[in-house]
């Protein structure tokens, strides 16, 4: 098997890269990897110094791919499935990048100041950060509402790269600030996503790790 996916179950930007695989049955192996672990740490460094993850080792090919879009995009050129991320449209694939990056510039990364503000001590916490965080959180939910006002997937009919992108945003978008009844279009979308195989396979993965994910007050 030629591609080796170095992740961690919890992890939101893995979840991008893990519904893709799954969606399109590719066959991977997959290296969970724990940072804390010195070995594997430096495993990881070797392979993107960044020491981020996910990231896509395709041995067949001697890449090294990185970052959660670039893998989706890297899959859909060298192993595409019956699933399509990216349209054959330049217009419409230029769309479907736009959304991505809004999902996760605009609406992920939010999302994650907030999580890691709760595992600050508490002497250095950011309730100033914080607040921005969820301001803009609740912007893009709302951008959201609008967009999934006749439901689908965020580019209509088709599946994609973006829908991708809105998994783990939404889903624990949902846990540090509840999409609650202000923004049913983007709850309902949720409920879509969580109910897609691929996708539900990423969150039974995950549920062992869920007792790490960190509580408001932890």
């Amino acid at each position: 098997m030629s591609l080796t996916l170095h992740f961690h179950p919890l992890s939101s930007f893995c979840w991008k890269a893990l519904t893709a695989l799954y969606e399109n049955d590719t066959p991977f192996t997959p290296n969970p990897v724990n940072l804390g672990d010195e070995a594997e740490r430096a495993a990881l460094l070797r392979l993107w110094p960044i020491g981020r993850f996910p990231v896509l080792e395709d041995k067949g090919r001697g890449e090294i791919v990185p970052e959660s879009s670039i893998i989706i995009e890297y899959l859909d050129s060298h192993y595409p499935g019956r699933t399509r991320f990216l349209s054959d449209d330049p217009a419409r694939a230029l769309q479907v990048r736009l959304r991505d990056r809004f999902y996760d510039l605009y609406a992920h990364l939010p999302m994650q100041k907030i999580v890691g503000d709760r595992l600050r001590p508490a002497d250095s916490k950011d309730p100033h950060g914080v607040a921005e965080a969820r301001g803009q959180l609740r912007t893009a939910y709302r951008m959201i509402d609008a967009q999934m006002e006749k439901g689908g997937w965020a580019m209509g009919d088709a599946f994609t790269m973006a829908d991708c992108a809105a998994l783990p945003v939404l889903f624990y978008g949902n846990k540090v600030e509840p999409l609650g009844n202000s923004h049913q279009n983007a709850a309902a979308y949720l409920a879509r996503l969580l109910a897609r195989p691929s996708v539900a396979r990423v969150i039974k993965e995950a549920e062992p790790y869920f007792h790490m994910f960190p509580q408001e007050n932890g």
